[in-house]
């Protein structure tokens, strides 16, 4: 699965954009530094029912930012992404 596939389904299960849910951890302090992963794990767990992998391609957005590493760009495995950059606005708005 994609790192841009794994905020896709997060979207679907919680109803919310990922951007909307860094909104959502920036009111609850989560995007603070030295926030640890397993409490953003635990407060996606407790609210939305969302598993671990999920949870923590959040707690990359929160630490990261909307980049990731180009390892995977443009190769041909399961976790290829099409961009460096992730869409965080919700699947409905993405560019095609």
């Amino acid at each position: 699965m994609s790192f841009q596939a794994y905020l896709d389904a997060l979207e679907q299960k919680t109803g919310h954009t990922p951007r909307e849910l860094v909104a959502q951890a920036h009111e609850r302090g989560l995007d603070a530094p030295g926030t640890k992963a397993g409490e953003v794990v635990t407060w996606l767990a407790d609210e939305y029912g969302v598993g671990r992998g999920h949870a923590m391609a959040l707690v990359h957005v929160l630490k990261c930012g909307a980049t990731i590493s180009t390892k995977h760009v443009g190769s041909t495995g399961s976790h290829r992404d099409e961009s460096d950059t992730l869409w965080l606005d919700g699947v409905a708005t993405r560019p095609a």
